[in-house]
């Protein structure tokens, strides 16, 4: 019995637990498998990570201010973050990732990071 790849349907020669026939298959499947098949999630990713990246640049010592119009000239999009941290008194920090923002007054920002 002949086993055939997945991918280009050729046969499989070698050990009896290989799946494809060659490493150029086995990266076009899982490439193929693995693809962002939405805009939507890849999108979002990439403002997750913009995001990320704007607030480490603005952040390097863990704990800072900022004003919204220096987050905003730096592309930062306030729609786009993984978590809400609440505290016991009611403040909200938006986070994304471990790096996170809370508004204050005046449209200025405390910038933290989230240590484990």
């Amino acid at each position: 019995m002949h086993r055939k790849c997945p991918e280009c349907g050729g046969k499989i020669l070698g050990r009896s637990d290989k799946k494809f026939c060659s490493d150029y298959c086995r990266n076009a499947f899982n490439n193929k498998l693995n693809k962002d098949s939405k805009n939507l999630i890849r999108n979002t990713n990439n403002y997750l990570r913009k995001n990320y990246r704007i607030l480490e640049r603005l952040n390097p010592k863990d704990k800072t201010k900022t004003t919204k119009s220096r987050l905003i000239s730096e592309g930062f999009d306030f729609q786009h973050f993984t978590s809400i941290y609440t505290t016991k008194t009611g403040t909200m920090y938006y986070f994304v990732y471990d790096q996170g923002y809370l508004p204050l007054e005046n449209e200025f920002y405390a910038l933290v990071k989230r240590t484990s």
